[in-house]
């Protein structure tokens, strides 16, 4: 599209087949013609999602707002095929590389995962709280900011514990389970990590159920998409959960104690429900409110109820806004702006310009006068 920030991808082809594969938060497009001796090379894009970028198949007269690239289908009507990012976090990049400091993905390389963060503990990476460290694509690449509330609250893991204590328990428990019982059977040890599942286990059950729960719903537009995601959730967004912004600036949402590394200030709790309204009494006199006064009540009791979403929302909105903004103006507004910026010549003194400006208007009112 004319606003896309994205490269141009230099591939064209009649009859082109698309195939993906996903690894923590990446997502890489392969393009392959059809007739391999006729067409282009085949060519490979790597997606980054932010926190709103997604795939969308529509008709491609009904194209969707911020669809920033589009594959066109040979159909009649035709189809679009349209990487969608309102916010424009999202990204691709030409070639097949995963970005370099990405670790094995937690959901499709979960034994990798698993030895990548266990053999270097020793980094100054885990000095930080555990819900910090979490979002580390170094060390738990698809792990975002709903995923590591859903896992810390099914642990009881408080989130400003430091993250070497929760991950050397691990390693601990682990060599003690084999020198107690080196005999286990594989289908023995899968049971018991069924039954006690560690943090690195949740880790890669927590995304890969949500996986399978969104395939049913292909579609964000769809109505129960929503909503079936909202019932799902158990900690992350849900009322009366506290949450508090770590040292990155993310929220994170949480149950009881924040822990030891926990930042300044007391945690907010999302509100159970709405508190009832008293009835006013009609014989009582009404107070005079002033509209500023009145602003200022409306602003303080809208400020705590405020979560993330609504934030999101309200982020969203002045991204449109500097989007429309850097379009040029139409009209007077631009005739004025051109005005304003040209240079003034030789500066004369005011009442000189005015009487300049009468004299000529009176010369256009003359008999003869153009």
């Amino acid at each position: 599209s004319a606003v896309g920030r994205g490269p141009e991808v230099p591939f064209r082809s009649e009859a082109y087949s698309i195939s993906a594969i996903a690894r923590g938060k990446e997502l890489r497009l392969t393009l392959s013609a059809l007739d391999p001796a006729a067409g282009p090379p085949a060519q490979d894009l790597v997606f980054r999602f932010g926190m709103s970028g997604s795939f969308r198949l529509c008709p491609a007269a009904e194209l969707p707002r911020h669809a920033h690239l589009r594959f066109l289908t040979r159909e009649s009507p035709p189809r679009a095929l349209c990487f969608v990012d309102p916010r424009r976090f999202g990204s691709w990049r030409l070639g097949d590389a995963w970005q370099p400091e990405r670790g094995p993905c937690v959901v499709s390389e979960y034994q990798a995962f698993r030895e990548n963060v266990l053999k270097n503990l020793d980094d100054r990476a885990f000095d930080k709280p555990i819900c910090e460290v979490l979002l580390n694509q170094k060390y738990f690449n698809g792990i975002g900011n709903y995923l590591r509330a859903e896992i810390l609250y099914r642990l009881k893991i408080p989130p400003f514990e430091k993250a070497r204590t929760v991950l050397e328990a691990l390693k601990e428990q682990e060599q003690e389970r084999r020198k107690k019982d080196p005999s286990l059977t594989l289908s023995k040890k899968v049971k018991l990590k069924q039954e006690n599942p560690d943090l690195l286990e949740l880790c890669h059950t927590v995304p890969r159920a949500r996986i399978t729960a969104e395939k049913q719903l292909l579609d964000p537009e769809h109505s129960d998409y929503y909503s079936t995601f909202k019932n799902w959730l158990r900690c992350y967004l849900v009322p009366g959960m506290s949450s508090l912004r770590d040292r990155s600036g993310r929220t994170i949402w949480f149950q009881g104690e924040p822990g030891p590394m926990a930042p300044k200030g007391e945690p907010r709790k999302a509100p159970r429900r709405r508190s009832p309204q008293l009835k006013a009494d009609p014989e009582a006199p009404s107070p005079k409110v002033t509209p500023r006064a009145l602003k200022q009540r409306r602003r303080a009791a809208a400020k705590p109820r405020l979560c993330e979403e609504e934030e999101e929302k309200k982020e969203e909105k002045e991204e449109e806004k500097e989007e429309h903004a850097e379009r040029p103006r139409k009209g007077r507004a631009r005739g004025r702006r051109a005005v304003t910026a040209a240079p003034a010549s030789s500066e004369a003194p005011l009442g000189v310009r005015r009487s300049c400006r009468t004299s000529a208007r009176r010369g256009q009112g003359e008999p003869g006068s153009p």
